[in-house]
Parts: structure tokens; sequence; C-alpha cells
């Protein structure tokens, strides 16, 4: 039988993503037959392979799922919320492990797809793969037309600059916008740049999949006409992690007028640097050489942006 990378397996047989199979590899969570399991290893899924003290070896065979969910408001995608709010998982209780792709942030609600195929996750939510989420949104005041423009050229938010994008006027109060990114409450920071605030935000589309008139908190499974041209669309999509690409966006180059940094003050600030033209030679010692000189520079600190949408 044809290897594969253990990650790779254990996100096919939908226990977890790759990411997730790597972080439970090096806690050494994961055994192949009976023997803890190292990163980077291939299997065959002749194995016995355990994973928490469950065997998932045959676990390979179940069927694809993949769910269209209109999430609720209050509804959370991670395990790890601060406010200790329900997540999608527990939301949905589906009888087979399932996990959500990408993420739709507390206060949002819509379409969110789930599924226990880990190798579709990346090729849908990675940028460079330039996949569509249309979503409506309601703001606090009145639509203009200077606001639509900058919301379709880009606004600087997160040391970025967000890509051109679809947007369509709705209503007095509404919008319409399609963006290919999912930067970390991407459209509520844009509006926020431009002095808007953000009253409700539904997703209705993820590419080809539609939220349609699914009721709120309900579910249902794709069609086969849907999974095909999904899988039509994904062809040549990338299935490499996002890396820094929309979870942790491109910085902004720095300026080149930009002064240099000053060097670091002698270590007694009260000591004055002599800048006089014939200051005499530092004297070398008996070895010959000059006295070591130590100095010490701060490193600049730069901190990610968090997580994409």
């Amino acid at each position: 039988m044809e290897e594969m990378r253990l990650n790779k397996y254990l996100s096919d047989s939908g226990i977890c993503s790759r990411r997730e199979a790597d972080r439970l590899i090096e806690q050494g969570q994961v055994l192949v037959d009976g023997v803890p399991a190292s990163m980077g290893m291939k299997v065959t899924g002749t194995e016995e392979i355990v994973c928490g003290g469950v065997e998932v070896s045959s676990r390979k065979k179940e069927r694809k799922i993949l769910l269209a969910v209109n999430k609720p408001r209050g509804i959370v995608c991670t395990t790890s919320d601060k406010d200790r709010a329900e997540n999608i998982v527990e939301f949905l209780n589906y009888p087979v492990r399932i996990y959500p792709i990408g993420r739709l942030d507390k206060d949002s609600s819509g379409l969110i797809l789930m599924t226990n195929q880990g190798d579709i996750v990346n090729k849908i939510l990675r940028g460079s793969n330039n996949h569509e989420k249309e979503y409506m949104v309601r703001v606090n005041k009145p639509i203009t037309g200077e606001f639509l423009d900058q919301m379709r050229n880009g606004v600087e938010i997160l040391d970025t600059v967000t890509k051109p994008c679809v947007v369509e006027k709705t209503g007095g109060y509404t919008f319409r916008i399609i963006l290919t990114q999912g930067l970390n409450r991407q459209i509520r920071r844009m509006c926020a740049a431009l002095d808007y605030r953000v009253v409700s935000l539904r997703r209705v589309r993820i590419m080809n999949i539609q939220l349609g008139d699914l009721r709120t908190g309900a579910y249902r499974e794709v069609t086969d006409q849907e999974w095909s041209e999904l899988e039509r669309l994904l062809e040549d999509s990338s299935n490499a992690p996002r890396r820094n690409e929309e979870a942790k966006p491109a910085r902004l180059e720095p300026r080149a007028s930009s002064p240099a940094r000053p060097e670091p003050r002698p270590a007694h600030s009260d000591a004055r640097p002599d800048t006089r033209p014939d200051r005499p030679r530092i004297p070398r010692s008996e070895a010959g050489k000059r006295p070591e000189k130590r100095i010490f520079r701060t490193p600049i600190r730069r901190y990610d942006a968090p997580d994409g949408e």
C-alpha cells in the first residue's frame, strides 16, 4: 500500500487537522504499533494506530462528511474562548468527529462548513488560492460612495492593506462584500478604520456552497452536485498550511526616509562621549591587543497579528 505521512493519515481519518496531529505527535499521544510516533513518520494504514488512547486505524473508511451550518451569534469556532462560550462542535453534537473549516467570530452568524476531511481545509482557507467568501453587513450609519470605494480598493489594518474586493451597496445601511482572504475580524476592522461600526454580519456563501434558507442553528449535508463542483474548484489549490499570509499578515515595509536607530547610550547616562577631534588612541594592553569593548543593544521586538477570521 502507498505510504503517507502520519499527520495526513490522522487528518484524512477525521481525527483532527494536520497541525493538531503534529501537536499530538509531539506530546507523545500517538502510538504506531505500540511505539510513540515521531514527527514526519509515514504509515500505510495497516498499522495499529492509537491517538489519545483511541484506535483510529479503522476510521479511515468512514464516509466523507461536509456540513453546511448556519451558526448563530454567540457560538464560537474554537475550543479556547475567553468567555467560555459554547463552541460549534458542542453546539451541533454531531455523532461523528467533525471540525470547522476556518472561523466565524462570536458576534457573527451565517455559513460555516464542518467536515471530517482534513485534506480540503487548507485548500479552502489559504488566501493565495483566492476562494470567495460572501457576507451581508449592516453598519451604524448611511453608506457613502467614498466608503464603498475605500472598501473595494483596500484598507490598512493589522499592519497590512487588504486585498481589493467586491463591495456592493444593498440598502441605506447595508452592503454585500466578497473576500478572498480571511484576516482576523477583517470586515469589522475595515469598517472601524473608516469610522463605521458593524451592527450585524452574516456569511452567506463559501465558494459554491450557499447558506440559502437554512434556518439559524440548523445544518445540512452538502449535495453530491455541490461536492463535485467543490472538488473541481479545489483541483489546482495548494494544500500547504496558510503560514503567515492570512493568520499573520505581511507587515508594512518601513519608509525609506525613516531615521536610523540611534546608537545605545553608555552604561552611565551621566557620562558624555568625548567628541574632541584630537581624542587620544586607546592604549593597548600588555598582550598588544585593545581591551574588549562590550556593547549591548536591545533587540527590536515584533509581534504577529492574531489568527485569521
